[in-house]
């Protein structure tokens, strides 16, 4: 029987979203040969999917990685996939990090893209010891692979994520805050995937564990559906005020991406799905620069990382055009930077050696 988390995620792979998720053919209509192929890239943001979800597995996943730039090492995010069946309720979720530590080790050849270089895991932080034995069975499964857990901190009574239920300002509760505690201590990060609108009461979350490594998801969580669509400036503007706040604090990073999901990213409005052909680099580019540049402009390309959130991001455009939009952004930077931006950032955040 499946826990109350994975059930609950099981139940939203109906939700409409997913019907359709990715067309091959449309995607398959922009092509493009790699910019600056050489460049080395840690993608620190995949997951891989299996049905009911759309199928995203290692082969799918090769398959982008392998289409012409140098990804060296990729981090794993939690899918709720590969979940034990059986046993203790509190820990089957590391059998997650068991299935990706595997299939790490399996696919991973040398010279080549060491895939889940980096795991990050689920984890109920407020299931108070409970969590501290589950933390430890990661640990242990993930065999040096396994760096932290996603606190899934967004909720907005008018957005969702494929219908998954989240439960509101979840960062002030006592439990929650007695499970977070317990990440520092054994040398583990901590993903925070929140809505823009959410920061504020993360921020006293980030304020209150200072020691704590924590990186922001997906530009911070900018929106792209109603009500916020009806009032894209002021959006925009309170977005940038709010990830300005955010990266006053040392130990908060940024990963740059995610903004062409079709569950709440800011580019939905550009109705990309809808256009006769898929959208090239440079029209990525265009949409997604002004986030990608305030991002950099308040956190620093020290404190900056490219994402490809695949497949999550993947009905909007094609894996090798996503990093050629990337470096097209990131093309006035100096070398350094870049070097940061596409892979030093994030394998500094994450322990990966390159």
């Amino acid at each position: 029987m499946a826990s109350a988390d994975q059930q609950g995620f099981a139940e939203a792979q109906t939700h409409d979203v997913f019907a359709h998720f990715v067309d091959e053919e449309w995607l398959a209509t922009t092509r493009e040969e790699a910019i600056d192929p050489e460049r080395p890239i840690v993608d620190p943001h995949h997951h891989i999917w299996a049905p009911p979800k759309p199928l995203y597995g290692v082969e799918q996943l090769l398959s982008d990685l392998n289409g012409g730039h140098n990804v060296r090492a990729t981090v794993h995010l939690e899918a709720y996939e590969g979940w034990y069946e059986d046993g203790p309720e509190h820990l089957r979720a590391a059998g997650e990090t068991q299935h990706v530590a595997t299939l790490g080790e399996r696919f991973s050849a040398p010279g080549g893209v060491e895939i889940a270089a980096g795991i990050v895991g689920h984890a109920d932080l407020t299931a108070g010891a409970k969590t501290a034995e589950l933390l430890d069975r990661h640990i242990e499964l993930g065999q040096g692979r396994f760096k932290g857990v996603r606190a899934n901190l967004n909720w907005d009574e008018d957005v969702d994520v494929a219908g998954i239920p989240m439960v509101k300002d979840l960062s002030d509760s006592p439990r929650f805050r007695e499970g977070f505690a317990l990440l520092a201590p054994r040398g583990l990060v901590v993903d925070v995937f929140a809505y823009y609108t959410n920061l504020p009461v993360v921020a006293d979350l980030v304020k209150a564990f200072p020691e704590t490594p924590v990186v922001l998801n997906h530009c911070g969580g900018p929106l792209g559906r109603p009500p916020y669509t009806d009032r894209p400036q002021e959006t925009f503007d309170q977005w940038r005020r709010n990830i300005e706040m955010m990266a006053r604090f040392p130990n908060v990073h940024m990963k740059i991406g995610g903004l062409t999901n079709p569950f709440f990213g800011p580019l939905i409005p550009a109705g990309l799905r809808e256009q006769p052909t898929a959208p090239t680099s440079q029209r990525l580019a265009e949409l997604m620069r002004p986030y990608v540049e305030a991002s950099i402009d308040a956190y620093g390309p020290q404190r900056c990382m490219f994402e490809s959130n695949f497949p999550a991001d993947k009905p909007y455009c094609d894996y090798v055009v996503l990093w050629n939009a990337f470096k097209r952004l990131a093309s006035g930077y100096s070398e350094s930077e870049q070097d940061d931006l596409f892979a030093g950032t994030a394998a500094r955040f994450y322990g990966i050696t390159l």
